[in-house]
């Protein structure tokens, strides 16, 4: 039987348990659409290729031991796609991005959108290679994904010539090689963790911190388990939010910064100390630091580990906690985390009088506060897009489990917020997905809602629209003055009209009391919804440290 290098791909990605691909139409990839059809792969085709790499991006972080796909013509095609996959680059998002060339026999000579995307590729990608030979793709796309998916994961990207997807080979010549989409498991030596629990045996105000690396490792519930074993002061960032239970005493949020100037061990549990954690200077000097991690190279990053555990972070816990119920050391932690747990409670309740305000513009923690109060019984994914209403929705909205909270990472890349809502809406149909904006993010890739509604995802989104870029222009009028603002003011615009036009349901907001019913109605509507909330404009506010540096 005679087959099409198209069919090839798709019969690879197809073992490698790949249900969708994500991508814009493009004359350079159509041979890959014809073999999705016959191996029933479902097709989401976006308007903005950024947009595909970004939903690639969110079905990895969504099916653990899946790989998201995104398939980009040539050119502009993969060109458009560069932030996204860059945003997968710093999120450790294991994806493998497909991407045209123009004919392999016109190399050269300036065909069609012909350019070296290998090289644009590699600095932002684990591996980027081209096939040059039909019958090889499927090795490829397995060398692409064992790539990704291994160590320290990350995106991977196959450029395929047009003319090499589109020659035809004998299906039966073809080898197609095991594809694995979870790398063997990593043990850790058990000298690093006796090193490990000597250093917490003589902590007395230890505190941890759990990121991103836990929850590529599927370790929440290790990480779980030790925190209730030895009650240590837990908190998160990153993609480690939800990977501790809600209601886990040791969890702690607004206490942070005075838990770790006063702690004497502090725990990384996949956790780099980048710009985060002002690069490890936040912690005393003369703590101790125990770093857990996926690979060695992250070992070490801008301050030294006085011990270091690497391997898989579930084995890694598992192994500390094994070591702790065996061993000599009970470690126990509870009276300095409820003088914490203490302190937090206090900390709430100063909290609250901005969390209830009544003022008209609507106060941005007033709006999360109403959407803290909705989503509380309900079964939902929420992403934030935007710079200061998501850092804003952080200290408000709980996680309500392992999986439920996205938004842009430490790239902090705008506009993830329809491309990650189409593909949880695709990967996650019995839950609801709701996205929380920035007008400013919104602007980026707000036109996704055209998909939503072609795809008929009834996924709902807020904007808090107060005509700013608001992390920019505080510090703007704070370094050169109010008269000097420039290139920071957006309009209030009706973006819930926009939605509507586009066939989906709008509302709009400029009363906190009307923003609950307003998001009732939304979710109600069973197609794409946009609630627009007008908010205060806080040009004014200062700054009390920068994203930058």
């Amino acid at each position: 039987m005679s087959v099409h290098g198209g069919k090839l791909a798709a019969k690879a990605l197809k073992q490698a348990g790949v249900e969708c691909i994500f991508t814009l139409s493009g004359g350079h990839v159509m041979a890959i659409y014809d073999g999705c059809i016959d191996e029933g792969i479902k097709v989401v085709d976006v308007r903005h290729e950024q947009a595909a790499v970004h939903a690639a991006d969110a079905w990895s972080r969504l099916n653990p031991g899946k790989v998201g796909c995104a398939v980009l013509t040539a050119g502009p095609g993969v060109t458009d796609g560069v932030t996204g996959v860059a945003n997968a680059w710093r999120a450790n998002s294991p994806i493998l991005v497909i991407g045209g060339q123009g004919p392999l026999n016109n190399h050269r000579r300036g065909s069609l959108q012909e350019m070296d995307h290998v090289a644009v590729m590699k600095p932002i990608t684990k591996w980027a290679d081209t096939c040059y030979a039909t019958e090889r793709i499927p090795e490829y796309i397995e060398m692409g994904i064992r790539q990704a998916v291994s160590g320290n994961p990350g995106p991977a990207f196959l450029e395929i010539p047009m003319d090499i997807l589109g020659a035809e080979v004998e299906l039966d010549q073809i080898r197609f090689p095991t594809i694995r989409t979870v790398p063997p498991l990593v043990l850790p030596a058990q000298p690093d963790i006796d090193e490990a629990l000597d250093i917490l045996a003589g902590a007395q105000r230890p505190v941890m911190m759990v990121g991103t690396s836990v929850k590529w490792s599927n370790a929440a519930s290790a990480v779980q388990n030790f925190i209730e074993r030895v009650h240590i002061p837990t908190f998160v960032n990153g993609m480690g939010r939800g990977a501790v239970k809600p209601g886990t005493p040791e969890l702690l949020n607004r206490v942070r910064k005075d838990a770790i100037k006063q702690c004497d061990v502090f725990v990384c549990a996949g956790v780099l100390l980048d710009f985060r954690l002002a690069y490890g200077n936040t912690i005393p000097a003369d703590a101790k630091i125990i770093q857990v991690e996926i690979e060695n190279e992250l070992i070490g990053t801008n301050r030294s580990a006085d011990a270091a555990v690497v391997g898989n972070i579930a084995a890694s816990f598992d192994a500390l906690t094994a070591s702790i119920d065996t061993g000599s050391a009970k470690l126990d932690y509870s009276a300095w985390c409820e003088t914490l747990i203490a302190k937090e409670a206090q900390m709430e309740a100063a909290f609250a009088a901005e969390l209830n305000s009544d003022e008209v513009p609507i106060d941005p923690l007033r709006l999360c506060r109403e959407i803290r109060d909705f989503v509380a019984d309900k079964d939902v994914i929420l992403i934030g897009d935007g710079g200061d209403i998501v850092a804003q929705a952080s200290k408000v909205l709980p996680v309500p489990e392992e999986n439920c909270w996205m938004d842009p990472g430490p790239l902090g890349t705008l506009g993830v917020g329809m491309p990650f809502a189409l593909a949880a809406q695709l990967a996650k149909p019995d839950k609801r997905v709701l996205i929380i904006y920035g007008d400013g993010a919104f602007g980026l890739n707000g036109f996704e809602y055209d998909t939503a509604v072609r795809f008929g995802l009834p996924i709902v989104g807020i904007v808090g629209v107060d005509g700013a870029w608001g992390q920019m222009v505080r510090p703007q009028a704070q370094f050169y003055g109010k008269d000097r603002i420039i290139a920071t003011k957006l309009n209030y615009t009706r973006y819930d009209k926009i939605v509507e036009a586009m066939g989906g349901h709008g509302e709009y907001c400029e009363r906190p009391e009307e923003i609950g019913p307003a998001l009732a109605r939304a979710f109600a509507a069973g197609k794409p919804a946009l609630v627009n909330v007008v908010m205060r404009q806080d040009v004014e506010t200062g700054m009390k440290g920068s994203t930058y540096t």
